[in-house]
Order: structure tokens, then C-alpha cells, then sequence
């Protein structure tokens, strides 16, 4: 006699995977019409959620290439970045040399100049 196994299972973790069975399992569902077994489903309907998922995947997509955008965006800019903070901290020490009787004039270059006095800690 043959043995009969649980049947496990594996619902995908990927969204784009998760989405593509969505699409199979609606499109099942329509091909089998009133037949369809998941007409018993009490708490969803594919009738309402099934044509959810054609958007929902135009979503994924557009989120998907954004993200691949802001990568590109980051290194781009981090490439950048290393040589501009360069320049700033080495015209922000020249000005104060420049500068040295008053340096509230690296304001007029945008710098924010605390002059307060600093109290000793401990």
C-alpha cells in the first residue's frame, strides 16, 4: 500500500515569485469558473484580489528599477564625494587662517561658526 506524504508546501519568499503564482493560481481560477474550488474561500475573493495583482506587479517593477536607479544615484555620487568633502574641510581651514581675528566671515561662505565657550567636562 502506498504511503501518503503531507504535501508541504513552499510558498515563494521572493515577491516578483510570490506574485507570478498569484497570477497562475487567478488565472486557474478563472479558467475554471464556477467550479473553481476557491470559490469556497470565506475571508478573500479572488474576484476582488485577483485583479490586484497586474498593478501590484507594475509596483514591484517600478520599485524594483527605482531602487536598481538609487544604486546607480549612490555611487555615482559616492565616487564624488570624497573629493568635495576634501575641498570643504581645506577651504574651511584656509578661511580660518585667512580669517583668524574674525571668523564669523566663514558664514558669508556658508560655514556655521560656534564661538561659544566650550566647558571642561568631568
Amino acid at each position: 500500500m502506498a504511503t501518503r506524504t503531507p504535501g508541504r508546501i513552499k510558498l515563494p519568499t521572493n515577491v516578483s515569485e510570490l506574485l507570478d503564482l498569484a497570477d497562475k493560481i487567478y488565472e486557474k481560477h478563472r479558467s475554471d469558473g464556477a467550479a473553481s474550488p476557491l470559490n469556497a474561500q470565506q475571508d478573500y475573493d479572488w474576484s476582488i484580489e485577483g485583479p490586484k495583482i497586474v498593478p501590484c506587479k507594475e509596483n514591484h517593477y517600478n520599485a524594483e528599477e527605482a531602487a536598481r536607479l538609487a544604486e546607480r544615484y549612490y555611487k555615482d555620487r559616492d565616487n564624488d564625494l570624497p573629493a568635495i568633502k576634501a575641498i570643504i574641510q581645506n577651504s574651511a581651514q584656509l578661511l580660518k587662517s585667512v580669517y583668524a581675528k574674525n571668523p564669523k566671515v566663514l558664514g558669508d561662505y556658508g560655514f556655521i561658526v560656534d564661538d561659544s565657550i566650550q566647558v571642561k567636562k568631568g
